[in-house]
């Protein structure tokens, strides 16, 4: 990803979370997806998807259960 283009996805996440600690992240040899932050913590996977000229962006987080018993 772009680095304009991390920067409107960690602006609009950050507006739609309400934290301003949210960050999107490059990824190392990956030019279609970002990792997304809050602080130090990794919380997903934002994927680039272009088809038919439409451009979207997928937001991918895994819940592990021990996370769920903290």
């Amino acid at each position: 990803m772009k680095p304009d283009e991390i920067a409107k996805l960690t602006k609009f996440l950050r507006a739609k979370f309400d934290n301003a600690g949210l960050t999107v992240r490059a990824r190392p040899q990956k030019k279609d997806s970002g990792e997304v932050y809050i602080g130090d913590e990794f919380i997903g996977v934002i994927f680039r998807d272009e088809e038919d000229g439409e451009l979207s962006y997928n937001f991918s987080m895994a819940i592990l259960e021990f996370d769920l018993d903290e």
